[in-house]
C-alpha cells in the first residue's frame, strides 16, 4: 500500500513539473529518484533528487559530477565499437559473463541409463552496470549486476552509482574482464542464452566454510598409528619440521586451521541444460558454495567455446519473442553408448 502511495504522488509531482522535458524519472518499489540538470544549458553536474521515508524519512540531494572525458569517447578514439551488434568472434575474443545464484543439486539419467549428478544455477535479471575501456580506467571490462534490490538496503554510495549509470539497483556486483570487440553498452541484458548447452565454463564462488579443522580432514593426512603404544596421537600430524637446522618450520606447512570459506573456481564445467523461460540452467557436477550463493559464471579458459554456434557478443533475443513458450535447449550427448566396450 505503501508503495502505490509513492508511485502515485510520483505521477502527480511528475505531471505538475515544469521541467518535464529535462527529467528522467526513475522509480522502484519504495523510492523514486529524479534526475535533473542545474540549468537548461550544457552542465559538467548532475544533481539528483532522492526522497523515500521508508529510507532515511528526509529528502536528501546527491550531487555526481560528470566525468569530462567519457567511456565513449575513449572507445571512438581507440576505434572500439560498444554496442550490441552481432560479430565475429576470434579465438582471442574473451566475453563477459554473468552472475547466478546456486539453487541446488540434484540427478537425473541419460539415454544410457547412466545417472549424472547435476547443479541447478539461477540467473537473475542480468545486466551490463558499467563499461571500463583501457585509457579512462585501468583496464578493459564490463560491470554485471544481478538480482534486483529496494534502495533502503543500498548506501548513497551504491544507489549514486546505479543512478549515475541509469540501471536498476543490483542485489551483486562483479567485474569481468573482457576485449576490445567484446564490449556491450551500459544496460545491456544478459540473456541466459549468452551460454550454449554442450560448452565448458568456469564457475567461481566461495566455497563452504567447516571452521577448524585437524591435518587429517583438512588435508587428507594419514594420522599416527590406532594402536601399539599410541597414545593421544592418533590424528596428530606428525613432525612439522627438521631438528637445528632450519631450526623453523617453513611457511605454508600444511597444518590445522580454518577450512574452506574461500574463493574457489570449478574448471571446465559442461553444460547440460538451458531452460530460458525460468531462467535456469544444469550443469554436471558440483560447484562451490552454498545453495542460495551466488556464483560467477565465464566461457571456460582451458576449453574454449565453439566459435560457429556461441553468440557473440551476446545474445540478443527478439524483440516479439514469448519467452514462456521457449523449449529447453539439452546438449547432445552423442550416439556412442559409453557402456558397450569398443571391439
Amino acid at each position: 500500500m505503501q508503495a502505490r502511495t509513492i508511485l502515485a504522488r510520483l505521477a502527480r509531482q511528475h505531471k505538475q513539473s515544469p521541467i518535464l522535458s529535462a527529467s528522467r524519472i526513475v522509480s522502484s518499489s519504495w523510492a523514486y529518484v529524479r534526475q535533473r540538470p542545474f540549468a537548461e544549458g550544457p552542465s559538467d553536474h548532475t544533481i539528483f533528487h532522492y526522497s523515500s521515508k521508508a529510507v532515511k524519512g528526509r529528502e536528501t540531494e546527491i550531487v555526481v559530477k560528470q566525468p569530462a572525458i567519457s567511456v565513449e569517447d575513449v572507445a571512438k578514439a581507440k576505434g572500439v565499437e560498444i554496442s550490441t551488434r552481432p560479430r565475429e568472434m576470434t579465438a582471442d575474443s574473451c566475453r563477459t559473463g554473468a552472475i547466478a545464484i546456486k539453487c541446488g543439486m540434484t540427478a537425473g539419467w541419460d539415454k544410457w541409463g547412466a545417472r549424472v549428478p547435476y547443479t541447478v544455477l539461477w540467473f537473475d535479471h542480468n545486466v551490463v552496470t558499467q563499461v571500463k575501456v583501457e585509457g579512462k580506467d585501468c583496464t578493459t571490462a564490463l560491470q554485471v549486476g544481478c538480482g534486483l534490490k529496494k534502495a533502503k538496503q543500498l548506501t548513497k554510495p551504491e544507489v549514486g552509482h546505479f543512478i549515475k549509470q541509469g540501471v536498476p539497483l543490483k542485489r551483486k556486483l562483479t567485474e569481468f574482464p573482457v576485449t576490445d570487440d567484446a564490449l556491450l553498452p551500459v544496460g545491456t541484458p544478459i540473456d541466459i542464452r549468452h551460454f550454449v548447452p554442450g560448452q565448458y565454463v568456469d564457475i567461481a564462488g566461495i566455497t563452504i566454510g567447516k571452521g577448524f579443522q585437524g591435518g587429517m580432514k583438512r588435508w587428507g593426512f594419514s594420522g599416527g598409528p590406532a594402536s601399539h603404544g599410541a597414545s593421544l596421537s592418533h590424528r596428530s600430524l606428525g613432525s612439522t619440521g627438521g631438528r637445528q637446522d632450519p631450526g623453523k618450520v617453513f611457511k605454508g606447512k600444511k597444518m590445522a586451521g580454518r577450512m574452506g570459506g574461500k574463493r574457489r573456481t570449478a574448471k571446465c564445467v559442461w553444460i547440460y541444460k538451458i531452460d530460458p523461460a525460468r531462467n535456469l540452467m544444469w550443469v554436471r557436477g558440483q560447484v562451490p558454495g552454498h545453495a542460495g550463493n551466488f556464483v560467477f559464471v565465464k566461457d571456460a579458459f582451458q576449453r574454449r567455446p565453439d566459435l560457429s554456434i556461441t553468440p557473440f557478443p551476446t545474445y540478443v533475443p527478439d524483440s516479439n519473442e514469448d519467452i514462456t513458450s521457449v523449449e529447453p535447449l539439452v546438449a547432445e550427448i552423442g550416439d556412442v553408448d559409453p557402456f558397450l566396450a569398443d571391439d
